[in-house]
């Protein structure tokens, strides 16, 4: 990486800058005079680029030149276009991944009696469906004004699902709600319903199998004459169960990351994506877990995960990944590499495979071990993508389902957004920082100002252990922001 005070040069066979703030024209970068204004993270030709001519940023081609590009000149969406295309054929061409040396270490959690290991000990309110949110809500209210300090919480998580949903939209919210109500995080689940919704209690049951009595109860909110009642009753029994676990030391192989992305700019690849990449590279050497979903923001950087693949029945497994949700696009007749968003384009990033070749450095070096559908859940330790979109809110809750206890959730925009589960707010410049500290929980726009990347990533997963340990608590927890959203693509009656 070449840096100045201006501008960063990320790769050595790079032909664009990145700006470090907003840049005047006729400022001196790296011995080329700016030919234009170009703003904070947006990219400025190195060189002269002939129309036709692969931009190079992260060494890789994030697109080619609309038209002649003159050394100095702002390079963005006006002049910069995808070189990305429809279906691909992929061949497996094991590059290799970076051997993870082993590390031990310990944090503080939760052992529940299935042996899976929570960071938190909640109390949580699953309903089967929309309809019974708001008396979710009121029972919550109650509940933590009651027993609330006697664990680590009691919440619901409103939705609108539940009825009226067919195929596999009405299997995914099943699973969904089911794999929360596995989730290690609860020390306790209440399982609301109305009675007459298409995912009721007893159709529920059968989705999730079997359960721990003492852990997980049920409700029917036409069955009782006070619902409330009867629902505050069950969480006085919840919290006296959950209340008996204590914290305890348990080695970091038990712990689960998610990794997610959203509101970039043109820093985000160079600090906070490669900050996250160093923890999930460390989590996995210390024999734990990361999951990077976000397909559509794996267009255009998919054979770096390709290559990564521990074996051809990974790799195999990630071609479906890719080539199913560019279907999912086809069969709605969009375009599939319409990316990345306003704000993304604003903050500097120009084409798809800007974004993806930044995103993908969230899942660091090591190999990928396994491909989820969306749904599913953690099976081997180690890299796993997860099938699913970039929706924060749908993305956030996709990776709590598949059994993440902790969401790294990096930002060059910001945004409140939180997860059931602790979602870490990364931001990739400190300006951001500063002036959104009740979103963000952990600058890595110190990178570009002087800190090396082996200290602050040693403050990063020393923060990540205390956060896991209960030493600390994520903005969304503090603000009370826990959200939740499913993935439907069908018909509701």
């Amino acid at each position: 990486m070449q840096k100045s005070d201006l501008a960063v040069k990320i790769n050595v066979s790079d032909n664009v800058a990145v700006m470090l703030g907003d840049v005047p024209r006729g400022t001196e970068i790296f011995g080329i005079t700016a030919a234009d204004d170009i703003p904070r993270g947006h990219k400025m030709a190195l060189g002269n680029i002939p129309e036709g001519q692969d931009i190079v940023k992260y060494g890789y081609a994030i697109g080619h030149a609309t038209e002649g590009i003159t050394a100095g000149r702002h390079v963005h969406t006006h002049n910069l276009r995808t070189n990305l295309r429809g279906l691909l054929e992929y061949k497996y061409q094991p590059e290799g991944a970076t051997p993870l040396p082993k590390k031990q270490g310990t944090f503080r959690g939760f052992v529940r009696e299935d042996g899976l290991v929570g960071i938190r000990n909640e109390i949580w309110i699953v309903n089967t469906v929309g309809c019974v949110n708001k008396i979710a809500e009121r029972i919550a209210k109650i509940a933590n004004h009651r027993w609330g300090s006697r664990i680590d919480g009691i919440f619901t998580f409103v939705h609108p699902y539940g009825c009226s949903q067919l195929g596999d939209d009405h299997t995914h919210t099943q699973d969904v709600l089911a794999n929360m109500v596995r989730h290690p995080n609860a020390g306790g689940v209440l399982v609301l319903g109305l009675g007459c919704e298409n995912n009721n209690i007893p159709e529920f049951k059968q989705a999730l199998g079997s359960w721990n009595d003492n852990r997980v109860k049920f409700l029917n909110a036409q069955d009782v004459d006070d619902d409330v009642a009867a629902g505050l009753e069950i969480i006085e029994q919840l919290v006296q169960y959950a209340e008996k676990f204590t914290r305890q030391e348990v080695s970091i192989e038990n712990l689960v990351i998610g990794l997610k992305c959203g509101g970039s700019d043109g820093f985000s690849g160079i600090t906070a994506n490669p900050l996250v990449g160093r923890l999930s590279d460390d989590i996995i050497a210390h024999g734990g877990t990361s999951i990077l979903t976000e397909v559509p923001e794996m267009f255009g950087a998919e054979t770096i995960l390709m290559n990564r693949c521990e074996n051809q029945e990974v790799f195999d497994k990630t071609v479906k990944l890719i080539n199913d949700f560019k279907q999912y696009f086809i069969k709605h007749d969009q375009e599939i590499y319409e990316n990345p968003s306003p704000g993304n384009k604003d903050g500097g990033i120009s084409t798809l495979e800007d974004k993806s070749l930044g995103c993908t450095q969230k899942g660091g070096t090591g190999h990928v071990v396994d491909v989820l559908d969306y749904g599913e859940t953690v099976r081997k330790r180690g890299l796993n993508l997860l099938q699913g979109p970039g929706n924060d809110i749908i993305a956030v809750t996709n990776l709590m389902a598949a059994g993440a206890h902790i969401v790294l959730f990096t930002t060059g925009r910001g945004t409140p957004l939180g997860a059931p589960i602790p979602t870490v707010k990364v931001s990739s410049n400190t300006q951001l920082a500063q002036t959104k500290s009740s979103w963000i929980d952990f600058n890595a726009g110190t990178l570009l100002e002087g800190e090396e990347m082996d200290d602050i990533a040693a403050r990063f997963f020393s923060y990540i252990i205390d956060v896991a340990s209960g030493n600390a608590q994520t903005k969304n927890e503090i603000n009370d922001y826990r959200e939740i959203s499913i993935f439907k693509d069908g018909v509701i009656l």
